[in-house]
């Protein structure tokens, strides 16, 4: 039985997590953290856990033997070299940090400590990317463009339930990571060409609302990726794999062709649901000791394109 403790257990992610590790036999929750007292007791209260902490320290001194943090992105570099250097299997959600020097730092604590680190690239796990991925292994699909669209409407700091943040969110170091390490991870290709514009900073969130990036592998397959936090319609992530074979549409767990005719992926998976099948690998990677799919070190591809990204269009952060 791996225990696991949850950090930001009752934002909107550690509560997907919570969802998720419940449906891991090998697996018990045995302590939570959360900075609000109220909220974090309440939380652990109703779902049965042992321990609910409000100080990081006394978090990673319960019976934990690995930690999931889904706190804010500017305390993943920080809160994992703790939890890596007290003993602790870590698991950072997306991004790693919201720098390269900080995702090196992780990295380089991973290796001198030898737990598992592991960071959310939940688009790896998705059941249609997966689909997409066995495809390209098996040499029945080549691809020659990624186009991705994320949209959101969040005009105020607020998280996805809708609730007020403490921290401010950002186009380039959370929504536009999943695009670019899945693409790097699609192709097996690291873009030897970057391009990237942004639109005006929010008067009071200080980041840019709307940014375009597009990218070039050595090969030349492209990616076409659009981010709005401007858009006043169905939100969330959306990809068209146009290929050799093929064009396919992805949203989220569910896979179409280029016609919208849905594509079976049970069989896929042991599970339908992203974020389950990336803590089932975490756990697995702990049982058998080994390096995870989506470790520390296969992340720093991506936190580079996004510093060169950082770098070229002088990105606005808070």
């Amino acid at each position: 039985m791996i225990k696991i403790g949850v950090a930001g257990a009752y934002g909107a992610f550690g509560l997907k997590h919570l969802e998720a590790l419940a449906n891991i036999k090998e697996v018990e929750v045995t302590a939570v953290f959360g900075p609000n007292n109220d909220k974090i007791t309440t939380l652990a209260s109703e779902k049965g856990i042992a321990k609910a902490c409000t100080d990081y320290s006394d978090f990673l001194d319960q019976d934990i033997d690995a930690v999931i943090l889904s706190t804010p992105t500017q305390m993943h570099c920080e809160q994992s070299v703790q939890a890596m250097q007290a003993g602790k299997h870590t698991f950072a959600e997306i991004p790693m940090a919201d720098s390269l020097a900080d995702a090196e730092r992780m990295d380089a604590v991973q290796k001198e400590t030898g737990v598992v680190g592991m960071v959310g690239h939940v688009r790896r796990f998705n059941p249609s990317h997966q689909w997409i991925k066995n495809r390209i292994d098996a040499g029945e699909f080549n691809i020659q463009q990624m186009d991705a669209q994320t949209y959101f409407f969040r005009r105020t700091n607020t998280n996805a339930k809708g609730e007020p943040r403490s921290w401010t969110d950002h186009l380039l170091w959370h929504h536009a990571c999943h695009t670019i390490d899945l693409f790097l991870y699609q192709t097996g290709e690291i873009p030897s060409e970057v391009m990237g514009l942004q639109g005006p900073a929010h008067p009071d969130l200080g980041i840019a609302m709307d940014m375009t990036i597009g990218l070039k592998t050595p090969s030349g397959k492209l990616c076409t990726l659009s981010l709005s936090f401007n858009n006043d319609g169905p939100f969330g992530s959306f990809f068209r794999y146009i290929g050799d074979t093929g064009t396919y549409i992805a949203r989220y767990d569910d896979l179409f062709d280029g016609k919208e005719q849905p594509i079976d992926l049970s069989g896929v998976a042991v599970s339908n649901n992203g974020i389950e099948l990336i803590d089932r690998e975490f756990v697995a990677a702990i049982t058998e000791g080994r390096e995870p799919n989506s470790s520390f070190a296969q992340g720093l591809a991506a936190m580079q394109v996004m510093q060169l990204l950082e770098d070229q269009m002088g990105v606005l952060k808070v």
